[in-house]
């Protein structure tokens, strides 16, 4: 199991520094320095002493690669490459081109993020699996046909209508919950309840046909209809054979999912006005600020690569019959 890890664990750095040699390239070769500049200054008419000025403030006049007019070890060190793209691989995001602390900046939003993601992680999947469960138990009739129709619906439905419909019944016609906005301790349950109701609802609808599936497929095999003629109860074949042994896939969702709830929600956070990692990404994609841009795109890749090694070992803990040699 160690050395599985290990391999992954190198298997996922070198990711990593794939990552973060394409988001170079996009980055500042695709968009070089100039533009950047002209995009931040405001415009194509933009002189070059003010593009030049801008570039030097931000450490962006340097070559990209490979520095001709240095010697030694500085014709690699005095690069936008080593300055700007070695630090992400120790996880130092430097600063924002606004002068800003990405580093600050992430520790300080993601309470924010994860007060949002983790009850919409958690009360989804309760939901979602509870609600595929009653469809599976009342297999055949109309309960379950209505419960599929609706489903469909749900999942047909953009994540943006939720968010609108939303607002406009529960903050505008009956006042229970403000539009938008956030507040520290106690008092962000009034923010947050109405944005991880949406969460929930427009979730269910995929993850609950998924999980229904599922669990029709196991509730067919051999060991199932075994349990039946011996005559247990159906909700007991269920919650102790077909849910054990339907683990591993939800497992693989679930686990995998964990690290990703710090980066936020982009949508969400930005319609409700929560000020998380989700909206900070989508604030510096609109001011062109392409150093938070990486640094987020960076840490995402990496949270990633995390969770499909967590996906991994806990197959282990569902199933004791898997080993990784």
């Amino acid at each position: 199991m160690i050395a599985y890890i290990i391999r992954r664990l190198m298997y996922g750095a070198l990711i990593l520094l794939g990552v973060n040699l394409l988001t170079f390239v996009l980055f500042f070769a695709v968009n070089t320095p100039d533009d950047m500049a002209r995009l931040a200054i405001g415009g194509q008419r933009v002189s070059q002493e003010a593009i030049d000025r801008w570039k030097t403030q931000r450490g962006y006049d340097k070559p990209l690669f490979y520095n001709a007019d240095a010697e030694g070890s500085d014709t690699l060190t005095q690069t936008i490459f080593y300055e700007r793209s070695v630090p992400l691989l120790r996880f130092d995001f430097g600063f924002s081109d606004g002068g800003r602390d990405i580093s600050q900046e992430i520790r300080t939003r993601m309470v924010p993020s994860l007060a949002l993601a983790i009850p919409t992680f958690v009360l989804g999947l309760l939901v979602s699996v509870s609600f595929s469960l009653l469809l599976v138990y009342f297999k055949g009739t109309r309960l379950d046909f209505a419960g599929v129709v609706l489903c469909v619906v749900l999942l047909s439905i953009s994540s943006l209508f939720y968010i609108i419909a939303g607002q406009w019944l529960f903050a505008k016609v009956l006042r229970w919950v403000p539009y938008s906005g956030y507040v520290e301790g106690w008092g962000a349950l009034r923010f947050l309840a109405l944005p991880v109701l949406v969460g929930v609802i427009s979730g269910l609808g995929a993850e609950a046909r998924f999980y229904r599936s599922l669990f029709l497929e196991e509730s067919g095999k051999d060991y199932v209809r075994t349990a039946r003629a011996k005559g247990l109860a159906e909700r007991v074949v269920l919650f102790r054979h077909v849910l054990r042994n339907a683990m591993l896939p939800i497992l693989t969702g679930t686990v995998s999912a964990i690290p990703l709830l710090f980066m936020g929600s982009l949508i969400a956070e930005s319609f409700f006005g929560i000020p998380g990692l989700g909206s900070y990404t989508i604030d510096a994609i609109n001011a062109q600020d392409f150093s938070i841009v990486r640094a987020m795109v960076f840490l995402g890749s990496a949270l990633y690569i995390v969770g499909l090694i967590l996906a991994d070992v806990s197959y282990t803990l569902a199933d004791p019959r898997i080993r990784f040699e």
